[in-house]
């Protein structure tokens, strides 16, 4: 039975204690009950970059259409299957060399969310500019009226892995504000969570609360406690269930920074990075997935491996640098390797879109509210080539896009083409982003 008011909670409602702030989940509250509007879909973008190109011929499926097989590479996203597009056909010329240099990781991850030629910075002469990335608009469209316009995350740290040029400025974030100013990406997630759930603070501020080991909901259950006697059964189920979620991840943050600090007083980085691939990008998914559902944060971006990354995988047998090996001279054991690497990301994706699609918003999921684009700038890794992307998207973004489909367009299609296409679906009318001549039909 539930219980039917006139009055109802403010979709920004938010549980405010000493030093910490934590938005709620959509509750039925936040709905009049005699209201004839329906609830309006809150739009969520995220943008998950991929670096190093991937194994092509196991990820483009043989098929067009809805009856698709999923490729080798992408074969861990049956559970989601219904819920994706994979794109082929598309480009990024713009990341090409136009004589202007040999770094094609960089334009790579420069070119992305901008579709934008990248300059060289070795030149004195040209002017290190890019342009606004996509994810920066859609953050000033949907983002506006949230407590955080956009979150930008790094599971490489800036300090992981080498350059090619002297622009390497460009692999460590693919988000920037305008053309002469980029994003810094995020790779703690202790700070993530402070900036989505607390009020920050400096860097000392931080670590004395690390210290004192302080508990962000903690200090709003007061707050929680009077709430909770003005829901009925069903808010109230929801509420803990949001809480203990929270809660959760704070602890396995903690857990993570108690290890650090036997070892380590005062670091010159935070310490609560954790040592293990896996479980860091599963804890930035997490956070993530909290804050689209607390609508804290309605659009992220997020580099899973930057452009020459070293970073090994022995946990899924591949001891090897990424980097190297994606230059597989077309050995077979570098290819099935490099195949290992790109498929075991795909399973971590997998992960994040289960966890939105098992998420309850409105009428719907979070999944269904949501777009997803996964990708890189880089196609053919073993060549430096620009061209046939991988692109994959997740979600249906309130019902603006179809789904379970595999879509084949023209070779070297302009990538800034779906940008184009995902801003406007996402009400950002721009006429233009990058090289794009014309939305896509998607």
């Amino acid at each position: 039975m539930t219980f039917i008011t006139k009055k109802a909670l403010h979709r920004r409602t938010f549980l405010r204690g000493i030093g910490a702030t934590v938005a709620l989940p959509l509750l039925d509250s936040m709905v009049p009950a005699l209201s004839a509007k329906p609830l309006k879909p809150t739009p969520r973008l995220g943008f998950i970059y991929i670096a190093n190109g991937v194994i092509q011929k196991q990820w483009i499926p043989t098929a067009t259409g809805p009856n698709f097989e999923l490729p080798p590479i992408l074969k861990p996203l049956e559970p989601v299957r219904s819920h994706i597009n994979v794109l082929s056909g598309l480009s990024h010329l713009q990341a090409d060399t136009f004589g202007d240099g040999t770094g094609d990781h960089p334009r790579s991850s420069a070119v992305w969310l901008t579709g934008v030629h990248a300059y060289d910075r070795s030149r004195p002469d040209v002017e290190v500019r890019l342009a606004t990335s996509a994810d920066q608009i859609a953050a000033r469209e949907i983002g506006k009226t949230t407590q955080v316009p956009s979150v930008e995350l790094n599971l490489d740290p800036p300090t992981q892995g080498a350059c090619d040029t002297n622009d390497c400025f460009f692999n460590n974030t693919i988000s920037w504000r305008n053309p002469t100013t980029p994003n810094p990406a995020e790779s703690h997630p202790r700070i993530v969570f402070e900036r989505l759930f607390g009020d920050g603070g400096s860097a000392a501020q931080r670590m004395a609360r690390i210290k004192r080991n302080g508990s962000i909901l903690d200090s709003v259950m007061q707050e929680v406690s009077s709430l909770d006697k003005t829901l009925g059964s069903g808010d109230r189920a929801k509420l803990t269930e949001y809480l203990e979620s929270v809660r959760e991840i704070e602890r396995r943050i903690q857990s993570v920074e108690a290890q650090g600090m036997q070892s380590i007083e005062l670091p010159e980085r935070p310490a609560d990075i954790p040592d293990a691939f896996e479980e860091h990008i599963k804890l930035m998914y997490d956070l993530q997935a909290l804050g689209f559902r607390a609508d804290i944060t309605r659009v992220f971006t997020m580099i899973v491996c930057r452009e020459l990354s070293p970073r090994t995988y022995a946990q899924i047998g591949v001891p090897d640098q990424h980097h190297p090996t994606s230059h597989h001279r077309n050995d077979p054991e570098l290819i099935a390797k490099k195949a290992k690497i790109d498929t075991y990301h795909i399973e971590l994706l997998t992960y994040f879109l289960q966890k939105l699609q098992a998420t309850p918003d409105g009428d719907g999921t979070l999944l269904d509210q949501s777009l997803i684009l996964y990708g890189g700038g880089m196609g053919d890794g073993n060549l430096h080539r620009h061209s046939n992307l991988p692109c994959l998207m997740a979600g249906k973004l309130g019902g603006q896009f179809q789904t379970g489909r595999h879509l084949a367009y023209p070779l070297d299609t302009p990538m800034s083409n779906l940008l184009l296409t995902i801003l406007h679906k996402a009400g950002a009318q721009i006429p233009k982003i990058g090289d794009s001549t014309s939305p896509l039909e998607v």
